[in-house]
Formats: structure tokens, C-alpha cells, sequence
């Protein structure tokens, strides 16, 4: 079948597409109906279903004879070590792992955060979690002390699982000092922390809550898997919002593997058996979906890879791991090739491997600007994928569904939407734009299987973030258009969420640390672009009366404050003194403003502006950090 006639075999009647697609999925209970929308517009999926996660992605392939199949490869350039995990193998560590937790108390709906590196631990603690029906919430390794708490007091977990460190190019990131401070920080206080020892750095575990990963699990009995019910959240997955607090998407279990199983033949054509590889980290939505969950629900072959793509040695990493490893499809950020571009213009790394293996790849994350994907096409001389999807979906909504037919692709749109998504444009007032004008992109209810159906307790914030500005639609927060012939193109963001190398922040979240330095009165953070990150923080800081420290020591202690409580993957690293911000006359920051300055875009001066003279000494203070070039 063509795309069109499988949009339209969704549209015809969804309640027979997704159940024909839950045929895929190993069922202790098979659902006998889809979609669930008694509490409408909060809408469930294969409510009356009982399945285990952890069952679908591993057990299941072993008894059907293929454990001897690879699961995991594991390629750490970091450390030059490279090992591979069966799904046999697989099975017997995650079912030890989970019996060593359910040792420890931790059973169905407990909360269990995840802080772990680059490592197979990292989806092993994931699927142990899952095979006992405890609900996950994986933190990205990068960051501080007090996100983490944060986290800790939204999810109140039982139990936390970690790593001794973590390694980046030339450096050892110490995670047990990070965890006990946000431990200290946090109300909450988890019973336990399992620790895995790294040997690049041992640490002291604390006798009366640390735990041994190895030592723990002795002598404990193997976990059975748990059926749980077809809502039952499988993770939390916390994601920048616009105010500092961070929101903590949930993930229901039976629509989450239904989903992630289908797209893996129909939007990245794999078949079982075929090697995959998701160029990312585990903290992030693109880890949880296709490191680990996908791909092995799919009975992939997938990559855990502990480097990056320039340094650990060279901008060759990615071919060496292609060739090696046998990839069939690779995905990665936009970010990570134009680092590789830099460093080998002229494409002479790729030349030196054989990429036969490898039939396309996908980029997501952040919008791909069009320079890339020639040059990389070029290069490779195979389909580049853009495709769109956030943290609350879960999964591709936008994209050149290869496995399904190849469209023809646009350079600047990820395509079109997949079944699931009746994806459109709307203006501030809620009607439908005709093709090719900008406004709100929009995704009309319910959600397809594997969405967000809510937020961890912020049912009412949910409602408010993602259903109450365009009743009947899902608000994306992206701006944009629709051509003539249904493809998307993603234009903005509509808040103040910015993307950093393919990393939402909220310069909101930034805004709340810099205001809590002694000597700021006052701040704004942009998003300005940057060619390398997509989007680069930049702070505008106003000092209280009566100072002392110097300009330069007030910008470097806000750096390093951001550093502190958010953490490096803030990439902030530009902060400017100004005397005062450009407002509107009741108060309003004109952020928008100060972007277009910085990326030196024509801008209307705003109507309500208190006095357009500041607009100048915004743009002089950018000119001195290599902005505002016009």
C-alpha cells in the first residue's frame, strides 16, 4: 500500500488500524477495543488490555528462538571497549536486576529515577523497572545537583539507579556527589540508591541507603514479568516548560508498544534482526523510544554508544560504527553533523569507510537546516530523513514514512503526518490557515496511541499547556506552515522553550537562576542561532543599584551559576550587563524583539515599546558578542 491509502485506512476507522497494529504485541489480556473516550478530551488507549513491557522486548524473542540474536552492542570510544549482549543474555541480567529491586520492596507503581551514562546498565535498570511494572524516570547524566532534586520531589521514587561516573573527552563526570546533593536538597528522601561501580572511578557508597549493583542482586530470585494495565504509566519523562518547573510526561504502557513497534518497519524500515542505531542518550525521549524500547520490542539489534561525533578520536566516529556494527538506519541530531561538517568539509572521513550497510538516515531534534542534509547527502549518496516529533508524542508525527513508500522529500519540511495526526495551522483565534501561511501548529484529538495522555500530577497543567488554547487540538508550541501538498514546515517555537544541540531548555528555568544572583536586578535569556547548537543561550543581566563587583565578575558568576543549577547542557556561556531591558508599557520583556536583533532580522518596533532607544543598547551589547551583525 501507498502512504496515502494507509493515512487514509486510519482515517477510514482508527479503532481497526490501531487494533490491527496491537496484533504485533504479546498480550497476557488482548484488548478488544482501542480508544477510550468516556473522560474525553482525556482519552486512553487499550484501557481493558493487560501486557508487560519488558516481556515484548526481550522474553518473548527468546522463546520464540532467536536469544541468540544480538540486543545490544555497546561502543565506547571513550574507553576503547566494545561487547555485545543476546537477548538470552539480556533476559537472565534484567531478571536478575529486577529481582535484586523487588528485594528491596520496589513493586508495581513504585517510581524509580534512572541517572545513569552511556552504558547496557542504562536500558537494563530501564527494563527491570519495567518488567516489575515500577514507572521509570530516566535523568539525563548532565544534569545538576538541584534539577535532579526537583525530579526527585515530582516522581518521589523509591529507589534511585546510578552509575559511579560518567565519561566525556578528557573528562570523569562524578555522579555520587551530584545524587547526594540532590538528595540533600530534595524533600523527598528515596530508600535506596543501586550503584554501578565504573572502573575509570569507584565511589564510596554510604552504608545505610547505597547499594552494590553486583552485590545487591546475589542471592535474590529472578523477576517474573508483571502484566500491568494497558494504561499503567510505563515512565516519566521530564521536559522543559516554559516556566522553570519541569513536566513530567507519562507514558501509558499498552499504546507506548503498540506505536513504537509499528513505526520501526513502516517509518525507519527494519526488519527483525537488522541493526539500528539512535545516535543519542538515554535522558532524552529519543533514547527511551529508540535505544532502548523500539527497537527491541521490534527485535532490532540496537547501539548503546558512549562518544560523540567529533574527538572520540575524529569525525569518522560515526562511519567506523556504521561499517563495524552493520547499521541499516541511523538517527541522530542535526547538531552532530554540522559538527562533523566542520571538522571534514570536504567529506574525507566518509570516504575512507564502506557505508553499503546503510539504507537512510534520520535527523530530528531540532529544525535541519537545508545546508546539512545536501552536504550530507551528498556525501553518503543515501535518502536523508528529517522528521518531526516532541517528548509528548513519543514517536515520529511528521515524516517521510520510508518503510510505508519514499515520497519525495522538501528540503525544509520533515514531510507529512503519519497516521495518528491530523496535523494543521491555525491563527490566534483558532481557524484553519489556508496552505502556505504561518500560525500555530496544531494536532487535532485524540492523540494516537503512545501519547502523553496527561502530565504526573498536573492533570490541570496539562489541560492548560497542551488543550486550552485551541479546544478540540493538541497545541504543539511549534509555529509554522502547510504547503499545497500536505507537507509541514516548522518555523518556531511559539514559547520560550529554546533547542540546544537538540536539547529543549526553558530560558524561563535560566531566567529563575540568574535572577537569584545577589548583585542581578533583573534578566532576560534569548535564544539566539547559532550555527553549530541550532540555538545558543544569551543573558541580558541589569545590576541592582549600588554594585561593587565589576561588570565581568557579575557575568562570569552568572555563567557559573547556570552551570551550578541546570547543568552544561545549558551550553550557556554569553552574558551581557545592560542597564535596562526593552519592555512594553505594561512590563512585558520584548524577547521576540531582542531575537531578531541578534539574528540580524528585519523586526516592526513594537507598538506598546516604553522607549525604543533601549532596542540600540541591546544591540550594541549583542554587536560585542558577535550578534547583531546588520
Amino acid at each position: 500500500m501507498a502512504y496515502r491509502d494507509v493515512y487514509k485506512s486510519w482515517q477510514d476507522d482508527p479503532e481497526a488500524f490501531w487494533l490491527k497494529a496491537a496484533e504485533a504485541i504479546d498480550w497476557d489480556e488482548a484488548p478488544t477495543k482501542a480508544l477510550f473516550d468516556d473522560n474525553a478530551p482525556l482519552y486512553e488507549w487499550f484501557r481493558d488490555a493487560k501486557v508487560n513491557t519488558c516481556y515484548n522486548a526481550v522474553d518473548r524473542h527468546v522463546e520464540n528462538g532467536r536469544g541468540d540474536q544480538v540486543a545490544i552492542i555497546h561502543d565506547s570510544p571513550i574507553t576503547g571497549t566494545k561487547s555485545q549482549i543476546t537477548y538470552a543474555e539480556l533476559q537472565t541480567r534484567v531478571a536478575a536486576l529486577a529481582g535484586g529491586l523487588a528485594a528491596q520492596g520496589v513493586t508495581k507503581g513504585d517510581r524509580v529515577i534512572i541517572y545513569m551514562p552511556m552504558v547496557p546498565e542504562a536500558l537494563e535498570a530501564m527494563l527491570a523497572c519495567a518488567r516489575l511494572g515500577a514507572i521509570h524516570s530516566v535523568v539525563f547524566g548532565g544534569f545538576a545537583a538541584n534539577e535532579l532534586a526537583v525530579r526527585i520531589d515530582d516522581a518521589t521514587p523509591k529507589a534511585i539507579i546510578a552509575a559511579s561516573c560518567g565519561l566525556e573527552p578528557g573528562r570523569i563526570v562524578e555522579y555520587k556527589p551530584l545524587i547526594d546533593g540532590a538528595i540533600e536538597l530534595a524533600t523527598h528522601k528515596p530508600d535506596l540508591c543501586v550503584i554501578l561501580q565504573r572502573d575509570q572511578h569507584p565511589c564510596d557508597l554510604s552504608q545505610d541507603r547505597d547499594l552494590d549493583w553486583h552485590a545487591f542482586q546475589e542471592g535474590t530470585n529472578p523477576a517474573p514479568c508483571v502484566p500491568v494495565e494497558g494504561t499503567h504509566p510505563a515512565y516519566i519523562l521530564y521536559t522543559s516548560g516554559t516556566t522553570g518547573a519541569p513536566k513530567g510526561v507519562v507514558r501509558p504502557t499498552a499504546g507506548h508498544l503498540v506505536a513504537l513497534n509499528w513505526t520501526m518497519k513502516n517509518i525507519y524500515n527494519v526488519d527483525p534482526g537488522d541493526v539500528f542505531w539512535a545516535a543519542s542518550d538515554v535522558g532524552w525521549v529519543v533514547g527511551h523510544s529508540y535505544i532502548c524500547y523500539a527497537p527491541l520490542i521490534h527485535g532490532n539489534t540496537t547501539i548503546v554508544f558512549e562518544g560523540k561525533p567529533i574527538g572520540t578520536p575524529d569525525a569518522g566516529t560515526f562511519w567506523r560504527v556504521i561499517e563495524e556494527h552493520n547499521v541499516k538506519s541511523f538517527f541522530t541530531a542535526p547538531t552532530a553533523f554540522r559538527a562533523v561538517k566542520r571538522e571534514d568539509p570536504a567529506g574525507d572521513y566518509v570516504k575512507k569507510y564502506n557505508l553499503d550497510c546503510l539504507d537512510q538516515v534520520y535527523l530530528a531534534g531540532e529544525r535541519a537546516d537545508p545546508d546539512t542534509i545536501v552536504w550530507m547527502q551528498d556525501q553518503l549518496k543515501k535518502p536523508v530523513i528529517d522528521h518531526w516529533w516532541q517528548t509528548e508524542l513519543g514517536y515520529p508525527g511528521v515524516c517521510n514514512p520510508v518503510g510505508i513508500e519514499l515520497l519525495e522529500t522538501k528540503l525544509g519540511s520533515p514531510s507529512v503526518p503519519l497516521p495518528g495526526f491530523n496535523t494543521k495551522v491555525l491563527d490566534d483565534e483558532g481557524n484553519e490557515l489556508p496552505a502556505g501561511e504561518l500560525g500555530a501548529i496544531v494536532i487535532e484529538l485524540p492523540l494516537p496511541p503512545g501519547t502523553l495522555p496527561t502530565l504526573w500530577n498536573a492533570e490541570d497543567r496539562f489541560r492548560k499547556s497542551y488543550l486550552a488554547a485551541f479546544p478540540g487540538y493538541y497545541e504543539t508550541g511549534d509555529a509554522g506552515l502547510i504547503d499545497e501538498d500536505g507537507y509541514l514546515y516548522i518555523m518556531a517555537r511559539t514559547d520560550d522553550v529554546i533547542n540546544v544541540a537538540g536539547h529543549r531548555l526553558s530560558t524561563g528555568g535560566m531566567e529563575e537562576v540568574l535572577a537569584a544572583h545577589p548583585d542581578v536586578a533583573e534578566c532576560a535569556v534569548i535564544g539566539v542561532t547559532d550555527e553549530l547548537k541550532g540555538q545558543l543561550p544569551v543573558g541580558f543581566v541589569c545590576l541592582n543599584n549600588g554594585t561593587t563587583t565589576s561588570n565581568e565578575e557579575v557575568a562570569k558568576g552568572c555563567i557559573k551559576l547556570v552551570r551550578e543549577k541546570i547543568g552544561p547542557v545549558a551550553a550557556f556561556k554569553l552574558c551581557c550587563i545592560v542597564d535596562r531591558l526593552p519592555k512594553t508599557r505594561s512590563g512585558k520583556i520584548l524577547r521576540g524583539t531582542m531575537v531578531k536583533i541578534a539574528d540580524s532580522e528585519e523586526f516592526k518596533m513594537p507598538a506598546t515599546i516604553d522607549d525604543p532607544a533601549i532596542l540600540d543598547e541591546i544591540k550594541v551589547a549583542l554587536k560585542t558578542l558577535g550578534y547583531a551583525k546588520s
